[in-house]
């Protein structure tokens, strides 16, 4: 274990650099519709690769159980400094939440299920995305596929005495029985109009 903590760190530093936050500036009034959207996908990559890397590196150091505990201290901490860094809100949400915090408007709700018609239809969930702008502003979600590596803590056969954590973290959790492609939830971006 003493080799793989310098070889996490390392991919840290790299992902932070590959894609820093400077990256997913917060997209000026007079941006077009198609860089406001590079703009969220880059944010929302910023994201997705940091919070892949703490819990990877929580799962080698401390197995599920630390995974679990990384997630439930620091996803909320690292989504707030990339959002501030970004200048605009970005989180994630799903209609089966872990997290109570992570709950969806109703524009995000409605995109959720017609994210999981898009996905029954054949769409692959890896490409299903949203967007609106108006007179409030720039809306954006992307789809969370559910991955392999995802099933220890999300799957249909949690660990008993994981799912006993995750229910003394999480108490109203509703965030398992997922199978790998169904989809997990979505990131969201939201820049309101000045």
């Amino acid at each position: 274990m003493d080799r793989v903590a310098p070889r996490i760190a390392l991919l840290l530093w790299l992902a932070g650099a590959a894609v820093s936050p400077a990256a997913a500036e917060s997209p000026d009034q007079g941006a077009d519709l198609t860089t406001r959207q590079e703009q969220a996908r880059a944010a929302i990559k910023h994201l997705q690769l940091s919070l892949q890397l703490a819990l990877g590196y929580a799962m080698l150091e401390a197995g599920p159980e630390g995974a679990i505990q990384t997630c439930n201290l620091s996803a909320l901490p690292m989504t707030d400094e990339i959002s501030g860094a970004m200048g605009a809100e970005i989180g994630r949400t799903a209609l089966r939440l872990r997290n109570p915090a992570n709950a969806p408007d109703e524009w995000e709700q409605e995109q959720l299920h017609s994210f999981e018609a898009r996905l029954a239809a054949g769409e692959p969930a890896a490409a299903i995305e949203a967007v609106r702008q108006d007179e409030t502003g720039f809306r954006f979600m992307k789809a969370i596929p559910m991955q392999d590596q995802c099933a220890v803590c999300h799957g249909t056969e949690v660990d008993p005495a994981l799912q006993e954590r995750i229910g003394k973290l999480y108490p109203a959790d509703e965030a398992t029985g997922f199978r790998t492609g169904d989809l997990r939830g979505a990131f969201t971006v939201t820049i309101p109009s000045p």
